[in-house]
């Protein structure tokens, strides 16, 4: 279902809930800042917006669109973000898409799906204790916020993967922790998609557009790029360890089915003494000289235990039995 909200900021005074199309009344207002938020939109409501804030065409067919890459682009006096969100619902992981455009007075976020809600960047702005309330400032808040996301989702993986791996080392591994692990590689591949590209962002605000990535945000910025740095190399991290721990499940099946069949052909080498000593008596033979001595069966039972006693000690000793 459609949403959309329109509220105005202004420094040291309550923010202003207006309809969304009222919003020209504002925008040419240097000392307004204004956030429109819009969830699951039409294409109609994002062409009004586009009137009503001047955005470009291409950038309105991107924000409709779900399933874009993560990108920023600039068009004019206005840049297009785009980003993919992260967070765990009832410890399923939920990837969501976020669209952002950004001007000198305003940010336009657009949410898809299960999107991460920037609530708490909208509540900040609304009490900011002294900090700024403008573009700029509400751009890194939302930017900071799906990083820090990034990092929550990347504890909890790596937390399951810990207990999953302790399950691994042990004997009671079954098909339901074999499936968590390859649940929980596959979440670390989507993740990587989405934190990944938001590197290439921020860097892109720090070097090239100075009227978002001011001088007092500079540093702010370099946080957030650090911070997806690091949940970047995590990930690739923790990707690597689940591989390797499905590799050596992998390698533990493959050395238990070699035990085996080791097992198996030691077992069947000693019963192979009595098998061929006992079948030539079940062939009534009547030429066969011991059959008339007293002691011949005694001495051939004998030496079919005595052999077969022999190859099951060399066979011990080697590990086959």
């Amino acid at each position: 279902m459609s949403h959309s909200s329109c509220m105005i900021y202004h420094q040291g005074k309550p923010p202003l809930e207006i309809p969304v199309v009222d919003v020209s009344e504002y925008i040419h207002d240097p000392t307004s800042f204004i956030w429109i938020e819009l969830h699951d939109p039409d294409y109609a409501q994002l062409e009004q917006l586009g009137e009503e804030l001047g955005l470009h065409d291409l950038a309105l067919e991107d924000a409709i669109t779900s399933h874009q890459r993560p990108k920023l682009e600039e068009y004019g006096d206005h840049l297009f973000i785009s980003a993919k969100t992260a967070e765990l619902w009832e410890g399923q992981l939920k990837m969501g898409e976020a669209h952002f455009f950004a001007g000198g007075n305003f940010i336009t976020s657009i949410r898809h799906g299960s999107g991460l809600s920037f609530a708490r960047v909208r509540d900040r702005l609304s009490h900011p204790n002294g900090t700024p309330v403008n573009a700029p400032f509400a751009l890194y808040s939302v930017l900071d916020q799906i990083t820090d996301h990034f990092q929550s989702v990347v504890n909890a993986l790596q937390d399951r993967f810990r207990t999953l791996e302790n399950v691994l080392l042990s004997d009671t591994l079954d098909r339901s922790e074999l499936e968590k692990l390859y649940r929980v590689k596959q979440d670390l591949s989507l993740l990587r998609d989405a934190a990944e590209p938001m590197q290439a962002i921020v860097q892109d605000l720090i070097r090239l557009h100075p009227q978002f990535a001011t001088k007092e945000l500079k540093a702010y910025y370099r946080d957030v790029l650090d911070h997806a740095t690091r949940v970047t190399s995590a990930i690739d991290v923790l990707r690597m360890s689940a591989a390797d721990a499905m590799q050596f499940h992998l390698a533990s099946l493959t050395l238990q089915q070699s035990e085996s069949v080791q097992k198996l052909a030691g077992w069947g080498a000693i019963l192979a003494i009595p098998t061929v000593i006992f079948s030539l008596y079940g062939m009534n033979f009547d030429l066969m000289p011991e059959l008339h001595c007293p002691w011949a069966y005694p001495a051939v039972l004998a030496g079919t235990f005595a052999g077969s006693l022999w190859l099951y000690r060399r066979l011990k000793k080697r590990g086959w039995v």
